[in-house]
This record gives structure tokens, C-alpha cells and sequence, in this order.
């Protein structure tokens, strides 16, 4: 499963090794300056925007980057599961961040010091 950690000045999405496999990446970096907002969808399918791209796409089961007409999100999703949402300003590598993650609403707390007071896009 999925972690979300703040490494340094980095959010660092870690990938389980079948996840790995599946997104053809180790691990998602994006800046810390990039994060806008910080949320959990209880309702993992509700954190699927756009349309399907590099990854692996099973019912229940998601992880790989999905386009959308401003950009590209990031998933590592489980139908058991909650998912933490880590929204992105214009310009990061990603406009979202969504992954089931074990402790999601701890992860939150870490996140949620992080995210400015601005939200700006």
C-alpha cells in the first residue's frame, strides 16, 4: 500500500513494489511549495478525475497518472479504502495526489501545518 511522507522540502508518494510495477515509478516527488490542499474522499472511485493513462486500472484498484484537460493527477487507490487527496498549484508535476493510504487521517494531520493559508492555484 501507498504512503504519503514529507521528505525535506518534498511530498514523497511511496509505492508498495506491485504499485511500482503497475506505475512504472518507485516513488512521486512533488515540492512542498506546490501543495494547495489536503483532504479525504471517503469514496475511493470519487478520487478518479480525467481519463485513464500509463498504469493499471482493475476494479477496486488504481494506481498510475490519469490526464486531465489542466494536467496530470497522480493515483494508488484500493476500494477498501479511504484516499487522502493532496491538491497541487498550476505548474507542479501533478494537480492532485490521491492514494489509499494505512493511517490517512494522521497523514493529514502532518500535511494540513503545510498547506498555505492563501490556497492559491
Amino acid at each position: 500500500m501507498a504512503r504519503i511522507v514529507v521528505e525535506d522540502q518534498d511530498i514523497v508518494v511511496r509505492l508498495a513494489w506491485w504499485e511500482r510495477l503497475a506505475a512504472r515509478r518507485r516513488e512521486v516527488r512533488v515540492p512542498v511549495s506546490a501543495l494547495r490542499l489536503a483532504h479525504i474522499e471517503p469514496d475511493w472511485w470519487r478520487a478518479l478525475r480525467g481519463e485513464p493513462g500509463e498504469g493499471v486500472w482493475n476494479p477496486g484498484r488504481c494506481v498510475g497518472t490519469r490526464h486531465l484537460p489542466d494536467g496530470n493527477d497522480f493515483v494508488a487507490v484500493r476500494a477498501d479504502r479511504p484516499v487522502l487527496c493532496v491538491e497541487l498549484r498550476r505548474g507542479a508535476p501533478f494537480r492532485r495526489l490521491a492514494a489509499s493510504v494505512p493511517r490517512p487521517e494522521e497523514t493529514l494531520r502532518a500535511l494540513l501545518p503545510l498547506v498555505p493559508e492563501d490556497r492559491l492555484e
